[in-house]
């Protein structure tokens, strides 16, 4: 039998200090505060996910929608105050740190549940970057579109490739994947943070325009009804699947908490603050956008809000939306992309520790450039374009992203490192609650990634790839 290697991901790689600029574990000292944190979540929450909300709405209608939209709030935000809590190992200021999920899940788990975190993580880490690719490239080809829909009229095809957006947004990640690590990226996960509320704010703006213009909402209490029995179930349960990603960010939650400069306060009460402001920010902004876009719209509501043209006038504004997405899209790429490129550079350098192909790097700015960093980084961003260019199918990815992740990062493993490091004892109402919250959710996720694996499938077989 194959034996897989427990995987291991760092946002530390590559750092060189003095000494006297040594945390308590030799590692360069952590300057990561409050407010970095929060930026960083948020830019790793608000994604391309908000924009496919009002289409979950939709199938879900007006109850389930919005209820399944606060719940998966509320889950997220618990598991992620366990999480934290598994930052160090026994004391919350003087345990052990645990650099990454990967590592927290195998100091106090161990064995398989550390190899299904790795290969589940790395797995979300890379399709995260493919579905952000795809989103991207959607939102530069829809400037070009709307142009084309301005100056010809609304009914005119301006049918556009996606492919070369593709290749330019893969471009830029070449670039910006020469900065070495999350503590160099603070400044492009405020950027996109920013951005972030931008185009959610212009997206929830035009939705309430239109609300008004329409004089009352749109939508009905059981959402989506002219399609087949089947195709309500399929539609439902990718539903799910969309909500689940626009929460999730859980798979990078203990690299950004490493980032958090040492106690007092201990990390664990900071990224807890950072988590709740993070949380309530973007739920507030995702029920605004998802429920506003649904009422707008409808059951016509568009799987893509700013993108499926649901809005075409004023073009400039929805332009400069599509804009700020594509930027947020830059940053977020690389707040889901840093984890996996510090993994491999870890082994290269553990591996050949005396190479100058490894180690040697020229600093310019906050770019760190050395060989093997240009060419590995530079043959994954060419990689993710790749597949992105073969299937660019935005809706189902982000669906099927979020229902497999959601049980195994989201809530199995943080529940279960809660109870092994606090000592929850068996049997008490706890340890109970627990355990029924990690069966619902395995339920939740399994039907999720049912729904979103059917709906893949079916537009896979209408789809030519490299079509574009």
């Amino acid at each position: 039998m194959v034996q897989i290697e427990p995987l291991e991901v760092s946002l530390e790689a590559g750092n060189q200090a003095d000494s006297a600029l040594l945390d308590d574990d030799g590692r360069p000292r952590r300057t990561g505060t409050f407010w970095t944190a929060s930026a960083h979540i948020i830019t790793a929450v608000i994604g391309s996910g908000v924009l496919s909300l009002p289409w979950a709405t939709a199938q879900l209608g007006w109850v389930a929608g919005p209820a399944v939209m606060v719940v998966f709030g509320g889950v997220t935000y618990f598991t992620a105050t366990l999480q934290a809590e598994c930052y160090r190992t026994g004391d919350e200021e003087t345990g052990a740190r645990n650099y990454t999920y990967i590592g927290a899940v195998r100091a106090i788990l161990g064995g398989p549940n550390a190899k299904l975190c790795g290969i589940i993580q790395y797995a979300n880490l890379v399709g995260t970057a493919i579905g952000y690719t795809i989103a991207a490239s959607i939102s530069m080809q829809a400037i070009k579109r709307a142009g084309c829909f301005h100056a010809n009229g609304h009914n005119v095809p301006c049918r556009i490739s996606s492919t070369p957006y593709m290749l330019i947004f893969g471009a830029f990640e070449i670039v910006f994947s020469q900065i070495p690590d999350f503590h160099e990226i603070w400044w492009l996960s405020i950027v996109a943070a920013v951005m972030s509320f931008t185009y959610s704010g212009v997206g929830l703006g035009l939705g309430i325009a239109q609300t008004v213009s329409d004089g009352g909402f749109r939508g009905t209490i059981a959402g989506v009804t002219n399609v087949t029995a089947t195709q309500k179930a399929w539609r439902s349960l990718q539903a799910l699947g969309n909500i689940a990603f626009a929460f999730a960010f859980s798979n990078v939650y203990t690299e950004i908490q490493d980032t958090i400069k040492a106690p007092p306060p201990s990390e664990a009460k900071v990224m807890k603050q950072a988590s709740l402001l993070s949380i309530v920010a973007t739920s507030v902004f995702y029920a605004l956008c998802g429920w506003m876009g649904y009422a707008a719209f409808g059951n016509a509501a568009p799987d893509n809000l700013l993108t499926g043209f649901g809005f075409f006038e004023p073009f400039w504004l929805v332009d400069a939306a599509n804009v700020a997405i594509a930027v947020h899209l830059i940053g977020a790429y690389q707040v889901y992309c840093q984890p996996v490129f510090a993994f491999v550079e870890r082994k290269a350098s553990r591996r050949w520790p005396d190479s100058g192909f490894v180690n040697s790097e020229l600093r310019v700015g906050p770019f760190a450039i050395s060989a093997f960093r240009l060419a590995w980084r530079s043959v994954f961003v060419c990689f993710t374009t790749v597949v992105a260019m073969a299937l660019p199918f935005f809706g189902v990815i982000v669906g099927l992203l979020g229902a497999i992740s959601f049980w195994p990062l989201t809530v199995y493993l943080p529940t279960e490192m809660y109870i092994a490091q606090r000592g929850v004892r068996r049997g008490s109402a706890l340890w109970i609650g627990l355990r029924a919250l990690a069966v619902a959710g395995f339920v939740v996720s399994a039907a999720a990634t049912t729904g979103a694996v059917a709906n893949f499938v079916g537009d896979f077989m209408k789809f030519r790839p490299f079509s574009g």
